[in-house]
């Protein structure tokens, strides 16, 4: 029994069927339903090896807060778990703790990319993989300086990556026009389509026998003797399993507290819009970088996105949030006005943050068949198969092919 019908959930069960085991996904939402798994600037980021929680993001993160457009904000509450995550946040920001992350996450990355070649090339999911790269452009010659520093960190760990000027950038995109003093190559990096991907998923687990059931809210977990026996529905149904991968996303932490494990995690807002004609089109997808803004091609339409909004309200539109994306696009891109996204649809998703940057995969504490995947951040599309399959062989009994000590769902 798989509880949640994303992006993690769907390859969770997707896996968990290609190896023989009886497959069920129940899902709130409708299938319809707009959501991370849909709306995400649908990159695969080998280049993200540096975790959310990295020293320098609070300060940074403290003069956005001061301007309303900026990428960056966290919605004042007086709940106390936004304090405590803030606080487990502020612990995680070491640099010590960010050397031991970036290899588990290298590890990750490139092991999901692989992955997704396979599911495209071997399995014959049709999601419009596009490996050719990433960009991440520089407005500022300081930016990139300093993005030529992730550079070499990246070279060490073995991310092929490397930086150009703006000749070369425009050279390599002739489609669209970029006015940038130059960027980093991330050559392992790609995109696809993740509305396409997330349909694929369950296409292929209904063809292996497995069943996805929508409109079905987990509100309830009956656990005893060290074993989850059932989950129970809104609806006041009560179903029975012989084990369970909890993959609902930032809603995990309630289901944890049910099964008396801490899952600290916030909701991440983040905004999209999908322009259908462009008016240029580029080929290799990128980052704006002092902008902290997402452009990615998926088939003839083009895909901006951005901002991070700790705490904020799931289906509420930030318009201030929304201006500093399209405003940012034409500094780039001088071909784009502001104009060009005017009475575009805004579309709005809550990534699941954990403190430390690093997502919840194993087993659940004291839960012999219960199993934790989520709190994937920005990274939950890019992750998604390789997620899927150390759980399935977790389930299975088998030892991960990924070591994933760090990402322990116990570990606060």
């Amino acid at each position: 029994m798989v509880v949640g019908g994303g992006v993690i959930g769907l390859s969770c069960a997707y896996f968990l069927a290609r190896s023989g085991c009886e497959v069920t996904v129940l899902e709130g939402r409708v299938m319809e339903s707009p959501n991370c798994s849909t709306g995400n600037a649908g990159m695969v980021v080998p280049s993200h090896f540096i975790p959310l929680a990295t020293p320098g993001v609070i300060g940074q993160g403290l003069r956005w807060m001061l301007k309303p457009e900026s990428p960056f904000s966290i919605r004042p509450s007086a709940k106390l778990a936004l304090w405590r995550w803030a606080w487990q946040f502020y612990r995680a920001c070491s640099p010590s703790r960010v050397k031991a992350a970036k290899p588990i996450l290298r590890d990750l990355s490139l092991a999901s990319r692989t992955l997704f070649e396979r599911l495209a090339e071997e399995e014959g999911l049709e999601f419009q993989l596009v490996q050719r790269g990433l960009l991440a452009l520089c407005k500022k010659e300081e930016t990139l300086r300093h993005e030529s520093t992730v550079v070499d960190q990246g070279r060490v760990l073995g991310i092929d990556a490397e930086v150009l000027d703006s000749k070369a950038v425009n050279v390599l995109d002739p489609g669209v026009t970029m006015d940038v003093a130059g960027a980093v190559y991330f050559h392992q990096d790609c995109h696809l389509n993740p509305a396409a991907f997330r349909l694929e998923l369950i296409r292929r687990l209904e063809e292996m026998g497995g069943k996805v059931h929508w409109e079905s809210k987990v509100t309830g977990v009956e656990h005893a003797q060290g074993r989850v026996h059932s989950v129970s529905t809104a609806d006041g149904n009560a179903w029975h399993a012989d084990g369970f991968v909890m993959a609902g996303g930032v809603w995990t932490t309630t289901l944890g507290e049910q099964l008396g494990v801490s899952l600290p995690m916030q909701g991440g807002k983040g905004y999209s819009m999908t322009l259908t004609s462009p008016r240029q089109l580029p080929e290799i997808c990128s980052l704006l970088m002092e902008a902290r803004v997402a452009v990615t091609p998926m088939g003839g339409k083009l895909r901006i996105g951005g901002t991070m909004e700790i705490g904020g309200k799931e289906g509420v539109i930030n318009e201030a949030k929304v201006r500093g994306i399209t405003k940012s696009v034409p500094n780039y891109f001088p071909e784009f006005q502001a104009a060009d996204f005017e009475g575009q649809e805004t579309w709005t998703g809550l990534r699941p943050c954990t403190p430390d940057g690093l997502p919840y995969l194993g087993r659940c504490p004291g839960l012999a068949n219960t199993f934790i995947a989520a709190g994937h951040a920005m990274l939950g599309l890019s992750l998604s198969p390789i997620s899927g399959w150390l759980i399935c062989q977790m389930v299975n009994g088998e030892t991960p092919d990924v070591d994933v000590s760090l990402l322990d769902p116990g570990r606060y």
